[in-house]
């Protein structure tokens, strides 16, 4: 019997069908753009298995279909932008949909156990032996970001209660903001420096870490320039905080394998951790000193 004979499953064949020579052309296209010699041998790994699997899938439907060049392109941008660990297990994890469809065929299509070993597997640990430039730089981030999240949302939490006026609040975490971001990213470049490495540019190493304290810093006082209100700004800017928390854990938690809930869990505890302190301390320093702004 074939199990593409019914309209329903010979849906869900040309769908993996299509998948898989996109895949193979996304790769292809990878490869093409590629300059480290081991980035492109792996590429052209995973091309070729996809090209196979997009043959099996022939035999079956009797079709041929072509790239859909616009997925092709997307996929292609979001590693210019967010890295190939990323994009890449990203678009291998879309295959853990066809988990059931492809055990259904495994007594009739043999052939189609191995095809899924290596959707599930295979190319995934080939993946992890990218290079991946923009991973290599994961820390830099974390530095920058996390400590723009605890310090600025700290800081503001506690100047907030201290001084009455949402554009003071602002204006003075910005000013803070910019003078940290180049205070960590000079501190950044010499721990760079102290730690060589021949897949890590100091000055890269540096400008990533105070990129990422200025931009934090940027979503975390903009409310305080909106808002008249501080409780307003305040819960605005709580609220940035933890989608810039959620962002980042997502990016990390898919690139490297790990635990997105964990991380979250974390970095959000130690964040709003020290801003409630401070916020208590702003508190009691407006009680007991009486300050207005």
């Amino acid at each position: 019997m074939n199990i593409v004979s019914d309209k329903k499953n010979l849906k869900k064949a040309l769908l993996q069908q299509q998948n898989e020579i996109n895949d193979y052309t996304i790769y292809k296209a990878l490869a093409l753009f590629q300059k480290d010699e081991n980035n492109k041998k792996i590429f052209e790994k995973i091309a070729k298995e996809e090209k196979s699997h997009y043959d099996f899938w022939v035999k079956i439907t009797k079709k041929q279909l072509h790239a859909q060049n616009l997925i092709v392109w997307w996929y292609v941008f979001l590693v210019k932008i967010f890295g190939t660990s990323f994009t890449l297990k990203s678009l291998e994890k879309r295959e853990s949909g066809a988990e059931e469809f492809y055990k259904e065929l495994f007594e009739i299509y043999p052939e189609s156990k191995k095809i899924y070993e290596q959707e599930t597997q295979h190319e995934l640990e080939l993946i992890d032996m990218l290079n991946d430039k923009k991973l290599l730089y994961a820390g830099a981030i974390v530095l920058g970001m996390n400590d723009a999240l605890v310090e600025l949302t700290g800081t503001l939490s506690g100047i907030a209660f201290a001084f009455d006026k949402s554009l003071v609040v602002g204006l003075t975490g910005l000013i803070m903001g910019i003078a940290a971001s180049l205070s960590m990213a000079g501190s950044a470049y010499f721990e760079a420096k102290e730690n060589p490495s021949e897949e890590i540019n100091p000055l890269v190493y540096s400008l990533y870490t105070g990129v990422s304290y200025i931009l934090t810093t940027a979503i975390l006082v903009v409310p305080f320039f909106i808002f008249d209100s501080i409780i307003e700004a305040l819960i605005l800017m709580f609220v940035c905080a933890f989608l810039a928390i959620v962002s980042y854990n997502f990016y990390i938690s898919v690139a490297k394998d790990l635990s997105f809930t964990k991380r979250v869990l974390q970095m959000s505890a130690i964040t709003f951790g020290v801003a409630i302190i401070s916020f208590l301390i702003g508190y009691l320093v407006k009680y007991y000193f009486g300050i207005e702004i």
